[in-house]
């Protein structure tokens, strides 16, 4: 199946490290126009090459974000941006406000403010794709322990589904991908090393695959995901984690 993008804009949020990075390379090898956005600016500079411009982007700021997709009117959005902010799991009754709402605010919000400034002008043209990067967390419980974590991936799924049948009538289908373990950046390292060699084998024993995913198994269904050969696929979260 040869999948190309040349002549449409990809903006790709997260994409200064790890998942992010990987997909707005592979856009940028099968032809899109990127647009790298994060808010780590040194990441950026190392994900930017042929056919990736970058900028330095706040999910969670709403004049920021309805900027960028003015100057930039995308025909597909991946969101990626998200993560935990270097949280780690604790008893809730030790969970402030602040921790709470700043992981939901770069996971589940910026998935809310990205869409909300990109689909004007999919809606103009007739046609657009929006793939967001949820989790196994937004399925079930999370490995991380961060209640807050679970919760904004849960969001991120129950947004994913409502908007594709909001705008499924305007030619604009609205997918997720839910990663199983991938080993991508230093978060997912400490947690790695956390797990210590028995921890890490059970883990993988638990993979039908027995092994944990990369950044280039992710990317390939995002990209899938937003070809023209999958038209009448939306409102789906699919798992891509090894099989459990």
């Amino acid at each position: 199946m040869d999948i190309r993008f040349d002549g449409l804009k990809v903006a790709v949020t997260g994409a200064g490290h790890g998942i992010g990075r990987r997909i707005a390379q592979d856009f940028a090898r099968d032809g899109a126009e990127v647009l790298a956005l994060d808010i780590n600016e040194a990441g950026l500079a190392e994900t930017a090459g042929p056919g990736i411009a970058t900028a330095v982007l706040d999910v969670t700021d709403p004049d920021a974000v309805a900027a960028i997709f003015a100057e930039f009117p995308a025909d597909v959005l991946v969101h990626s941006a998200g993560g935990v902010k270097g949280q780690a799991g604790r008893p809730v009754e030790e969970i402030s406000l602040a921790d709470w709402q700043a992981i939901l605010d770069v996971n589940l919000t910026g998935a809310f403010l990205c869409a909300q400034a990109a689909i004007p002008a999919m809606k103009a043209r007739g046609k657009g794709r929006i793939v967001t990067i949820t989790s196994g967390a937004g399925l079930g419980p999370s490995l991380t322990g961060i209640q807050a974590y679970a919760s904004a991936k849960h969001g991120e799924v129950g947004l994913t589904r409502q908007l594709a049948h909001e705008l499924g009538p305007h030619g604009i289908t609205v997918n997720s991908v839910a990663p199983g373990f991938v080993r991508s950046n230093p978060t997912t390292e400490k947690q790695w090393e956390a797990y210590g060699p028995e921890g890490q084998d059970r883990l993988v024993q638990g993979i039908a695959r027995r092994r944990t995913g990369t950044p280039e198994d992710i990317s390939a269904m995002v990209l899938f995901l937003a070809s023209g050969q999958a038209d009448w696929i939306t409102g789906q979260i699919i798992r891509v984690d090894g099989g459990k």
